[in-house]
């Protein structure tokens, strides 16, 4: 019998895949696995992706173009991973399950962002474009709430000039400095994220976990 629909529920906090990698001095991306330390916990998220979607789905393939209808549930307001970051992680697990063959499938997406302190946790619906199609709109609200307001992150607001001035040190490409501590570093004493666009020393990182 051939499915056209698929829904996966997998409770607890939602994590972004760009939170957990680390880069080495080469810039190459590393996504620890058994390192027995905090970066681990993408791993063992993505196994529990697959493993809730196969129980809950068991014995279904979804081989065609896919419509997905995604509602993240944060457990704060003000403190969760970037929404649109969320869907490589979560994509990652469903692949991984075999529900789906490839994250390719997934042409039309609706994301929506709620909170649940008590129940965290993200619902995933799957349509098969051969049987469905999307319909949306957009309407003004007769009443204004009130707005949900956002500031970059601490570590955005410092210019990278205005450190470098702080250490007395002009800032060049062959030189690096900590975006925390505001200091110069050697290439092999730092470590990357954001796709190598934050830098901070190994002091600072470890003062993190």
């Amino acid at each position: 019998m051939k499915h056209n629909y698929a829904k996966v529920i997998v409770k607890g906090s939602p994590i972004s895949k760009s939170n957990f990698k680390l880069f080495n001095v080469n810039g190459r991306a590393i996504l620890p696995y058994n390192s027995g330390k905090y970066h681990d916990r993408y791993a063992l998220y993505e196994e529990e992706i697959a493993y809730e979607t196969r129980s809950q789905n068991p014995g279904i393939v979804l081989s065609e173009a896919l419509i997905a209808v995604l509602k993240v549930y944060y457990k704060s307001r003000k403190r969760h991973p970037d929404t649109n970051n969320i869907t490589k992680s979560i994509f990652d697990g469903i692949e991984k399950s075999g529900l789906i063959v490839n994250d390719a499938q997934i042409r039309r997406i609706i994301i929506e962002e709620f909170y649940d302190e008590e129940n965290p946790r993200f619902e995933l619906e799957l349509f098969c474009e051969s049987i469905y199609s999307m319909e949306y709109n957009i309407v003004r609200k007769e009443s204004v709430d009130n707005p949900i307001e956002y500031s970059p992150p601490p570590n955005r607001k410092k210019d990278i000039t205005s450190i470098a001035k702080k250490t007395e040190n002009p800032c060049s490409e062959n030189k690096l400095y900590c975006e925390m501590c505001g200091k110069l570093i050697k290439k092999e004493h730092s470590i990357s994220a954001n796709k190598g666009k934050t830098i901070i020393c190994k002091t600072c990182f470890k003062k993190l976990f």
